[in-house]
């Protein structure tokens, strides 16, 4: 078996994955090395992801969903369930199953493109060569020599050193997975996409859900109608958010964890029966560099890239979480196709100014381009108009009448610059916003474009009339 590769791509996750396929497809010897160890103890391809990531904290999302549905909206159509009961085992067999099903497609996908799968830890050295140990070990299986090198490791979550994780009572957002019973009390550190989504999975089935965050401000990245609907949304629900609280120590005492935190300057104590730390991610770049790899690292730990993903290094890339940019399994997706194209072909393109935001908590968030905010700061004009899913017939008779729609345009070329979502299957919907905004559409263009009736989507068309003040099924 050669060990020469026109690429070799470490890392298999969402941005590694697809940069190998791509690769493929475009003629190259490929080969895609990754460390990740699954339940079965073998190779398991998709990343954090894949295995403990979007994937299964989607089912278990969806899960609880259809619980609180049975349990507290049923009723509202008419339906009537007597002593619903939750079988947590059952649930997590089905998430597990999700994953290990997705992950093997991946195996199959690597197989028909001809990919060359190598399970082991990936290490730059010099000359573009890279060497394999087998995983979590130091023992070298392998060396590859490759014309082009694609660093894909992704990211790690970051660790709060007052809250050290023991994978029992104070645990990451894998842990968070992977209870096997709702725990009475839930506390969470941290109030971002992942705090949110954990949360939303285990107050709907139960948890008395704190979350724990240190900014003062909201999903701050969010447009500041988006955040407030959102948190009002969050707060009838049950969700207790407490904005400005700085974590001074988690301690595990008696099976319960004793979380000190300060608040407007007072000391408080909450003591729970498990502890999810959710503060952020970082690159992943342990043992990935060799020192003569000529691969340099920023300021953040990521792996310094130019505006065309290439490193410090010659013919050595990096895309997804582990450079620069949000850390989108999408984006990073994208960069893994235009690296690949670059490699093959001399030119590869990644339109930053249209990559969708999600988050998937009831309801949903999800917005693309600019806010108000931020336009504002450049000192642009803008012209805005919103729409309320409650004055669409569909939303009412899902019985999801919550959340809105707001376009944002330029005052002066009518050209969309941001839309930003609250609601029933937004990430759905964000969809029609991002290919808009891609061909440089108009508010008018949406505006003039047909819907169909009755659907959720009628609340981006009523917010691209309202932009110019002549939305039909409300006042303007």
């Amino acid at each position: 078996m050669s060990d020469k590769f026109d690429v070799v791509v470490i890392g298999a996750g969402p941005a590694g994955y697809v940069a190998a396929i791509r690769a493929a497809q475009l003629g190259l010897r490929t080969a895609c090395v990754d460390e990740w160890i699954g339940a079965g103890e073998g190779a398991s391809f998709g990343g954090t992801c894949l295995n403990v990531g979007c994937i299964p904290s989607k089912a278990l999302l969806d899960t609880s969903e259809q619980y609180y549905k049975v349990t507290h909206s049923f009723a509202a159509h008419g339906i009537e369930v007597n002593d619903a009961s939750l079988n947590v085992a059952k649930m997590l067999e089905r998430k597990d199953k999700i994953v290990s099903t997705l992950t093997g497609g991946i195996a199959m996908l690597f197989k028909a493109n001809g990919i060359e799968a190598i399970h082991g830890h990936g290490r730059i050295l010099a000359g573009k060569r890279v060497e394999v140990s087998s995983p979590g070990t130091d023992e070298v299986v392998r060396t590859l020599d490759a014309d082009h090198i694609v660093i894909a490791s992704g990211s790690e979550p970051i660790p709060l050193p007052s809250a050290p994780f023991d994978d029992r009572m104070i645990v990451d957002n894998a842990g968070a997975l992977d209870f096997k019973e709702v725990p009475k009390r839930l506390a969470i550190i941290g109030a971002g996409v992942i705090g949110l989504e954990l949360g939303s999975v285990w107050r709907r089935l139960g948890s008395e859900v704190v979350l724990l965050e240190a900014m003062d401000t909201f999903l701050g990245t969010a447009e500041r109608e988006v955040s407030r609907e959102a948190a009002k949304q969050f707060k009838i629900q049950g969700l207790d958010i407490r904005l400005g609280a700085f974590v001074q120590s988690a301690k595990t005492i008696d099976d319960e964890v004793h979380v000190v935190y300060k608040l407007n300057g007072v000391e408080e104590t909450i003591i729970v029966d498990r502890l999810v730390v959710a503060i952020g991610r970082r690159a992943f770049t342990v043992g990935l560099l060799g020192a003569d790899s000529g691969v340099e690292l920023d300021d953040r730990g990521r792996v310094q890239t130019d505006h065309n993903w290439r490193t410090t290094a010659p013919d050595i890339y990096a895309v997804g979480d582990v450079a620069a940019g949000p850390m989108l399994a999408h984006k990073g997706a994208e960069e893994g196709i235009a690296v690949a194209e670059l490699i093959a072909r001399g030119h590869g393109h990644v339109n930053y100014e249209t990559i969708p935001w999600v988050i998937y908590t009831h309801p949903e968030i999800a917005w693309v381009g600019k806010t108000s905010d931020e336009l504002e700061a450049e000192g642009r004009s803008i012209k805005t108009g919103s729409f309320p899913f409650a004055a669409t017939g569909r939303a009412r008779a899902m019985e999801e009448a919550m959340g809105f729609v707001k376009i944002i345009a330029d005052a002066d070329t009518d050209r969309i610059l941001g839309v930003h979502m609250v609601g029933p299957h937004v990430s759905e919907l964000i969809q029609e916003a991002v290919v808009a905004m891609e061909y440089g559409a108009s508010s008018e263009d949406l505006a003039r474009t047909c819907h169909a009736h009755p659907t959720l989507s009628e609340a981006v068309h009523e917010a691209a009339l309202a932009v110019d003040k002549r939305a039909i099924h409300r006042a303007n």
